[in-house]
């Protein structure tokens, strides 16, 4: 029988649905596209914009106009928020939340009743589900921080971290099949440890010795500005395995905006965690999520944020309009920002972001870096990404995915660099 997965979301979804596949491989489905036909569609879902929860529900639709006869289910943050809106939706079999996911499997089996006996003794095939060239690990589930505008820490709840042993035996496990880079995730990474007593830092450093006996590339996923200390850096600067790129959250480039997303930072907070890890770490980059058209964001609160963004020089960043989610503190704020004024500001932030990013890459011309190359995206043509995230493409007729290689960057574009082999 055939088994489809969707993902919506974040990096912690992608790993769980990671879990559900292999759990499905090993009682005998064919794992297929979601666009294809299937016997059973499992969509898990994403809350965090109504853009998200708009196509969660369009997926699951889909999923049983491709098959009526398919059992679909639905998954994720946005069945913990909003059960009673999927309830009405007839074309869904099963609502599972986020601690019902290692369930799923057998609810599904068990809904397809004497169809499960068509896979029955199926031979069980080997399935890289983490990918080719890069896996994840989440180390934490939840989030305490409850800031105005998020649903997420209802959808999830408090934070609940892994060991640490727990996760070196995973990583080891991960090491041995020949992945090169493992991605660190979770919902709130930086709260790492805060409800068992241990430290991000500490893992990091467990991870990257001898534990790390491949050379594996380490990188972080999303960390909030308030982990990055003098302390903090001074560590991470000798863990020669971290990736030197960090996504670090600003939201808003704007003081009086963050204390009413109740973000726990200020701008100047920002900027010298930031300059600590420019002046610690070689060719460091920085990503960053922002959120534009927050209630009571004036036209001047908005140039701070674009100015504030120039002052920073973001790799990338991801800029999304301010939308509302009910059960926050921020759906029920005065002077909500209507939606054509939202669409402009992340449209001109949008812009100005690109042009940022283009320059850096023309900065990278005849520097050296080493590429992990992960897709063919043309014939005789690679695509791979620098230890700082730097996207580049290589020309080669022998076959570079899941290798590592020292290159050259000759050519940049606006949201690439091409190079050469060394």
């Amino acid at each position: 029988m055939k088994a489809a997965v969707m993902t919506l979301g974040c990096k912690v979804n992608q790993y769980e649905s990671s879990v559900i596949i292999q759990k499905l491989i090993d009682e005998g489905f064919e794992i297929v596209d979601f666009e294809t036909y299937a016997d059973v569609y499992i969509v898990n879902t994403c809350t965090v914009t109504a853009i998200s929860d708009k196509k969660s529900r369009q997926a699951l639709r889909r999923a049983k106009k491709q098959n009526p006869n398919s059992i679909v289910v639905a998954t994720g943050c946005y069945t913990e928020t909003s059960k009673d809106e999927l309830l009405k939706i007839d074309e869904i079999d099963i609502i599972a939340g986020n601690e019902e996911k290692p369930e799923i499997v057998s609810k599904v089996i068990e809904a397809l009743g004497d169809k499960a006996l068509d896979i029955m003794n199926h031979p069980t095939n080997k399935y890289e589900y983490h990918g080719r060239t890069r896996a994840n690990i989440k180390i934490e589930d939840g989030c305490n921080n409850f800031c105005s505008y998020c649903i997420i820490p209802y959808a999830r709840g408090r934070v609940r971290s892994r060991k640490i042993d727990d996760i070196l035996a995973e990583f080891n496990s991960l090491s041995k099949e020949g992945y090169k880079e493992i991605v660190i995730t979770g919902i709130e990474v930086s709260s790492f440890g805060l409800d068992t007593g241990e430290k991000l830092i500490d893992l990091l450093s467990a991870i990257n010795g001898a534990a790390n006996p491949y050379d594996i590339r380490i990188r972080l996923g999303s960390l909030e500005p308030r982990l990055i200390t003098k302390d903090f850096v001074d560590k991470l600067a000798k863990l020669k395995h971290i990736c030197p790129q960090y996504h670090l959250a600003l939201q808003s480039g704007c003081d009086e905006t963050l204390k009413r997303m109740k973000r726990r930072y200020t701008t100047a907070d920002f900027y010298n965690g930031v300059q600590m890890l420019r002046d610690s770490i070689p060719n460091v980059m920085f990503t960053t999520d922002i959120l534009v058209g927050f209630p009571g964001e004036t036209e001047e609160e908005f140039n701070e944020t674009v100015e504030f963004v120039k002052k920073i020089g973001f790799l990338k960043a991801h800029i999304f309009p301010y939308s509302i989610r009910k059960g926050t503190r921020a759906a029920s704020m005065e002077n909500q920002i209507d939606k054509k004024t939202k669409e402009k500001r992340v449209k001109i932030l949008d812009e100005i972001s690109k042009e940022i990013r283009s320059n850096i890459l023309k900065e990278q011309i005849g520097k050296t870096h080493m590429v992990l190359f992960e897709t063919e995206i043309s014939k005789n043509v690679y695509e791979g990404y620098t230890e700082n995230y730097i996207p580049v493409h290589v020309t080669s007729h022998s076959n570079l995915e899941g290798c590592l290689h020292s290159v050259k960057i000759t050519e940049s574009f606006d949201d690439f660099c091409i190079g050469n082999i060394e």
